[in-house]
């Protein structure tokens, strides 16, 4: 409807009046590609909300996952919108105007700059913006601190901090995973991930009703969560991911990926049959030659990119498996997959293609066939 209607030259032509008015005329273009950024960050966030909300209160609230009230949802997406434009309008203002100044050989400078906003914000994401949404607190000292850190020096893996993120006031899904470069990483273990220490496994307190004013605790829903040795077994898989190198190289395909698509951005943004087709006839603003070929001339291609990632993702994930194997870890790790599946509602039969094409993920199925033998030894 955007595209027959000719939404995205209405969009330029408001978002150039509104700078207009601000003092700001038609040679500011980095001013007004902004304004547009705003503009259709803002349609595409007001015209997702019914979703959204459906998806969080009548599809995630059916099946016992959903954790928030209305005013929670609320001021959460009201925060991630405001973050998002915090970072996205002052990043998007310089690679324009590197794109501007970088003369014939932009693509590069445009590819460089872009690797390092990646990098800076995968090092601050954690410690800044994620404590922005979720409540971080260190895992107290105890019996799985103590295997979690033997179980990394054992791989050589540069822990310095365990953290426990309270995610149960949004979900009930669980989730596992680290971050950090070099000798500074980090694991963050969901509550709803640990038997001990999930919200949704505690009876309120006396004289309390279960709810304040920004979460429920939907304690008909309790998830069973995993036991000390399942949660090992579980990091046992995500370390496995890390010493094998899987990290590194999804940075290194990703960048790659990256290069190769600016350096077609620089190929294909002289051609003015392409601004005309999506109706600009007279200008050809950077940011809609961005958006134009990254988003549309490109679709055919991140197709095929994004079914390849998802068989190497796959084929990740089962070698990440084979490594928890290795640590003996299998027998564990087999009945934390179980768990996992079952608070999370998975339904464990896949068709094959389908899954092949979508599951990023392995089938439950397939993933505890290449544990079994392992097990029943």
């Amino acid at each position: 409807m955007i595209l027959l209607c000719g939404g995205i030259p209405f969009l330029w032509k408001l978002s150039g009046q509104i700078s207009g008015c601000a003092g700001f005329g038609s040679e500011y273009e980095i001013v007004q590609s902004l304004v547009f950024l705003l503009l259709a960050t803002l349609f595409s966030a007001v015209t997702g909300l019914p979703w959204s909300l459906y998806n969080t209160f009548v599809i995630e609230e059916k099946h016992g996952f959903n954790q928030q009230t209305l005013g929670f949802f609320f001021k959460d997406a009201i925060k991630k919108f405001v973050v998002t434009q915090c970072i996205l309008l002052p990043v998007t203002s310089l690679l324009l105007y590197i794109i501007k100044i970088g003369g014939d050989y932009f693509f590069i400078y445009a590819w460089l700059f872009t690797l390092v906003v990646s990098l800076v914000l995968v090092t601050i994401y954690a410690d800044y913006i994620a404590p922005l949404f979720d409540k971080f607190i260190p895992l107290p000292e105890g019996e799985l601190k103590q295997q979690i850190e033997t179980m990394a020096k054992s791989i050589d893996f540069p822990l310095t901090k365990v953290y426990v993120v309270e995610g149960s006031k949004r979900s009930s899904h669980s989730n596992a995973y680290f971050y950090g470069f070099f000798k500074n990483k980090r694991i963050v273990l969901f509550d709803t991930l640990l038997e001990d220490y999930s919200a949704l496994n505690k009876e309120p307190a006396e004289g309390e009703d279960g709810e304040n004013e920004e979460t429920k605790s939907k304690t008909k829903n309790k998830k069973q969560g995993c036991k000390n040795e399942e949660v090992l077994a579980v990091l046992g898989h995500e370390l496995g991911h890390w010493k094998l190198g899987h990290t590194v190289k999804n940075i290194i395909i990703s960048q790659m990926n990256s290069f190769l698509c600016f350096f077609l951005f620089a190929v294909l943004i002289g051609q003015k049959e392409l601004f005309a087709a999506f109706g600009f006839y007279d200008t050809q603003p950077t940011l809609i030659g961005l958006m134009i070929i990254f988003q549309f001339i490109f679709s055919p291609y991140n197709e095929v990119l994004s079914f390849c990632l998802t068989v190497l993702s796959r084929r990740f994930e089962f070698q990440a498996d084979a490594f928890a194997k290795e640590l003996g870890k299998a027998k564990d790790l087999y009945s934390a997959l179980i768990k996992l599946n079952k608070d999370n509602l998975g339904f464990p039969v896949s068709d094959w293609i389908f899954s092949m094409w979508h599951y990023s993920h392995p089938p439950l199925l397939e993933r505890l066939q290449a544990l079994k033998d392992a097990k029943q030894e």
